[in-house]
């Protein structure tokens, strides 16, 4: 447990030589030295007492292949072989000395399935099997403090843990709720379930104002276009996690909204001004850095008023002059995956890890190729280019964080997924369903009804709501309702009484039924709401986050 992990700290704090990369972990240093009781202290203390390799490990946050930390089938076996010359989770932690570990899930539905080649979270017992395992391993270490265990648990289309636990709606919906307590109070709730299941921080929330629907990789998982309105969102979230004890991280900086091109696939470019990017883009990273946010992820965005043809991801000037300097944020700074073509196919492996982190970033996430990042790393100590000082003070900041989230107490796992938990969720929910056009009192539908559209699991969820309802199904319904899902266009649009969006909202505009709702995510909560609107036992409070062409924010 990260508990445990905390209070041996004082006791594991490492000789800064004689290691060899990649080698057996060196002593550590007699018990009895005393170390700060102070977070931040301490973490400077043992950053600066630790190897070359150790803390280039800290630096590091890959992905492995295995549901447990030491037991792994023969073929997970070879994966993990293959990619990092060992076995198992644990020997991973053990050989790279790593200080963080992301977990992952593989998936059609994902729009950032690309960086994710595996799934390691089934269950929730099995996931806190597999941290508790890590955290274990991570003992053992010189460093001797815990890992940083994180995951995309964005919510809405950026889910990695969907299965045995409280799934809130996306973003977007928190957006047209409009109420930033609603959305501490759902924050709060997937904070202490992914705290019970042995992680420290989630990459979320997304800080990101949209644009429009030439932005398909964000999307719904903005909160909205309006960047005061993100902001208030975003801060919100950052105090529901911070209450549950995990590091909430702000993405993608500077912001990945005012693009149309995916980073996932290339290099998206910020062509506003600098006064526009600030007012509008980055404002919404300012009001979380105000609320205490501990991490922030750094985009592969060329930000063409600051630092043209270079990703922020590389960048001094955005990252150093603009984020820790202007901006004044004292945490830590991680990478968006180094998988993504925009740093991995024109600067390569080793080259782009060191440029991330000579541009102020303090963690690479999930670098292609673990062993050519670490070596590029060290060699780049070794000759002076990277400054150990500069090390020392990434790690200690990632240290600090991690010490000071391990303090908080670990929920039992019994506590994920319960019914106190769903409350505040489905609060949230039905004030984000949102009605663009028909009436605003009384039944939207007579059963029986026809469902179309979107995914299976969305149409099935809302099937048994409305029956709940006392809506009847059939799949040769008299009342028709169409879902637009993820990725949807005008061409998937099909004639219905009921068009939902259960994305983007963007598509309604061209949709010609003559009731338009959005939900913007299909998690269970937003299904049952909207069911509840249909059926007329609820009304859709929800003012749309984003202009849609041709209808208004509201019907009502």
């Amino acid at each position: 447990m990260l508990v445990t992990a905390v209070l041996l700290v004082g006791a594991l704090v490492v000789a800064g030589c004689g290691q060899k990369p990649g080698g057996a972990p060196g002593p550590s240093v007699s018990p009895s030295v005393a170390l700060p009781a102070d977070p931040d202290a301490r973490a400077a203390a043992i950053a600066s007492r630790l190897s070359d390799v150790d803390a280039v490990g800290q630096l590091l946050v890959p992905f492995v292949y295995g549901q447990d930390a030491t037991s792994v089938s023969a073929s997970t076996a070879k994966e993990n072989n293959a990619k990092y010359g060992v076995a198992t989770p644990a020997a991973v932690i053990a050989k790279y000395r790593l200080g963080g570990l992301m977990l992952v899930r593989q998936a059609s539905d994902d729009p950032t399935a690309d960086t994710n080649p595996t799934s390691n979270v089934t269950s929730p017992a099995q996931i806190l099997r597999l941290t508790t395992g890590l955290q274990t391993a991570a003992t053992k270490l010189p460093a001797g403090v815990p890992l940083l265990i994180g995951t995309d648990q964005e919510h809405g289309s950026v889910t990695r843990i969907r299965d045995g636990v409280t799934l809130l709606p996306a973003q977007m919906a928190f957006g047209a709720a409009g109420q930033p307590a609603l959305t501490e109070a759902a924050a709060a709730v997937s904070g202490q379930e992914l705290r019970a299941l042995g992680l420290n921080a989630d990459f979320a929330p997304d800080a990101d104002v949209t644009e429009g629907a030439d932005n398909t990789v964000i999307g719904s998982r903005s909160f909205g276009s309006d960047p005061t309105l993100v902001g208030e969102q975003v801060a919100a979230a950052v105090r529901g996690y911070s209450a549950a004890g995990i590091a909430s991280t702000l993405k993608h900086f500077p912001g990945h909204g005012h693009t149309n091109v995916d980073s996932h696939e290339g290099l998206p470019i910020l062509r506003q001004s600098k006064a526009s990017l600030m007012a509008n883009d980055v404002a919404p990273f300012q009001a979380g850095i105000a609320a205490g946010a501990p991490m922030i992820m750094s985009g592969h965005l060329d930000a063409e008023a600051i630092d043209p043809g270079t990703p922020a991801t590389l960048s001094h000037k955005v990252l150093t002059d603009l984020l820790r300097n202007q901006l004044g944020f004292k945490g830590v700074i991680i990478t968006d995956s180094m998988t993504m073509p925009p740093v991995t196919k024109k600067y390569g492996e080793g080259e782009a890890a060191v440029l991330a982190i000579l541009a102020g970033n303090d963690m690479l996430l999930t670098p292609e190729n673990l062993g050519v990042a670490q070596q590029a790393l060290l060699a780049a100590i070794k000759s002076g280019r990277l400054p150990r000082a500069q090390v020392n003070a990434s790690v200690t900041r990632i240290i600090a964080l991690k010490l000071k989230e391990g303090a908080t107490a670990q929920p039992a796992l019994s506590t994920v997924d319960i019914a106190a938990h769903q409350a505040p969720v489905d609060r949230a929910a039905a004030a984000g369903i949102t009605l663009y056009k028909g009436n605003c009192s009384g039944p939207l539908v007579s059963g029986p009804v026809a469902i179309s559209g979107g995914s299976s699991q969305a149409r099935d969820a809302l099937g048994k709501a409305l029956e709940s309802d006392g809506i009847t199904t059939s799949a040769t319904g008299t009342s028709r309702i169409f879902l637009t899902g993820y990725g949807d266009t005008k061409a998937d649009l099909q004639a219905a009484d009921v068009t939902v969006a259960t994305d983007s909202p963007y598509l309604l505009g061209s949709a010609r039924s003559k009731t338009l709702l959005a939900t913007y995510g299909t998690a269970p909560a937003s299904m049952r709401a909207l069911a509840a609107v249909l059926a007329g036992k609820a009304k859709a409070p929800g003012q749309s986050p984003v202009k849609v062409t041709g209808l208004p924010a509201t019907a009502c």
